[in-house]
């Protein structure tokens, strides 16, 4: 796995509209000391001169950002993602101010895990889709007339609350092994999926959105190690196989 740069969150912008909001993002990266930025699917694809423009004394940081096909594989080696959002989904995910979440993230950090700061398109913020994958929502208050920010505009406010959060934050314990990256998820999710479906498990196929996100979000919650995500997929196959040997 590859660990992050000199203990500090990732940015990844999934579905970027305009170069000029990334450049703003790379500029109050650089402000706050953020570093490494990931791009998922940009609309206007990349490089992006309109992007360096505005990344005013953080021309580096849009240099080294590396394009992702997709959200998913841009977290393939995240541990916990936090989702920037305005107005919390019907979920159950947690949900946190930025301050709390920063000085949270800087704990995650300090111990060594990938720890990925999301923020969605500027249209429409992100889908339900993006917020499954991750583990908290930070919601930035805002008044109810007007709730939508822009991505730079939520870059600057979480970088600055990064910025504030001491260094004092408290240590957490490393006794328990490190959460599993999200490529590890993935492929549990994948062999799940594909068993409930040969069992007609959902039934409705106009269900299965609501259901199969609610599992998931269930399964993250625990944030298992390498070691028990392994452990239940090899359970799901022994069940399923001795299953498929009786029939």
């Amino acid at each position: 796995m590859n660990k992050q740069l000199n203990g500090l969150p990732i940015v990844i912008l999934v579905r970027p509209q305009m170069g000029e909001n990334i450049g703003a993002v790379a500029r109050a990266m650089s402000n706050f000391g953020l570093k490494e930025l990931r791009i998922a699917e940009p609309r206007d694809g990349w490089p992006n001169p309109k992007a360096l423009e505005m990344a005013a004394g953080a021309e580096s940081i849009i240099q080294n950002a590396v394009v992702y096909e997709n959200f998913q594989a841009a977290m393939a080696d995240v541990q916990l993602a936090f989702a920037t959002t305005a107005r919390p989904r019907n979920t159950d995910k947690r949900v946190m101010e930025p301050a709390a979440a920063m000085a949270e993230i800087r704990a995650h950090c300090d111990a060594g895990l990938n720890v990925a700061l999301v923020f969605g398109p500027e249209r429409s913020g992100l889908a339900n889709d993006d917020i499954t994958l991750c583990d908290t929502l930070v919601s930035i208050p805002t008044a109810p007339e007007n709730s939508s920010l822009n991505i730079a505009q939520s870059a600057v406010l979480i970088g600055y609350e990064w910025f504030r959060a001491s260094g004092d934050a408290p240590q957490l314990s490393r006794e328990a092994p490190d959460p599993a990256p999200m490529e590890d998820w993935h492929g549990l999710f994948v062999q799940m999926e594909g068993y409930l479906d040969a069992v007609d498990y959902f039934r409705v196929e106009a269900r299965k959105p609501v259901m199969w996100t609610n599992l998931q979000h269930m399964l993250l919650r625990a944030r298992w190690n390498p070691q028990q995500v392994r452990t239940f997929r090899g359970m799901l196959r022994s069940v399923w196989e001795r299953g498929a040997n009786k029939g």
